[in-house]
């Protein structure tokens, strides 16, 4: 399955779990273990590591299998690992400290372009 296809279903049921602020990262050009990221605010540790459950349900019905999930009840993180899209489960005040949608839109340098010391 087409990495953009397991991106949608992500998507589908973050979406239909009531996942809040579902944000999609391109992160192709900037890293090479994956080519997406989905950020999703869960209220409850217990919402998100149920996101994340149900994400590799449906995905496992479509003969994707997740590589790792990360995280357990009492956690303010849940990883899901399905390769070409990770998926980062996050109560509000993680998402807040950590700000991944700041840490993976920052632009590599140019070729040829010197970093400033």
């Amino acid at each position: 399955m087409q990495a953009e296809q397991i991106l949608k279903i992500v998507q589908d049921v973050l979406d239909e779990r009531k996942g809040q602020n579902i944000t999609t990262l391109d992160v192709r050009g900037k890293t090479s273990f994956t080519d997406y990221m989905v950020v999703v605010t869960g209220t409850s540790d217990r919402h998100l590591k149920s996101l994340c459950e149900y994400v590799s349900e449906k995905l496992k019905e479509n003969g994707v299998k997740p590589l790792g999930m990360e995280g357990d009840l009492g956690s303010d993180w849940v990883l899901l690992d399905l390769g070409d899209v990770i998926v980062h489960a996050m109560n509000a005040q993680a998402r807040e400290f950590y700000q991944l949608e700041k840490l993976w839109s920052v632009e590599g340098s140019k070729e040829g372009e010197q970093k400033a010391s």
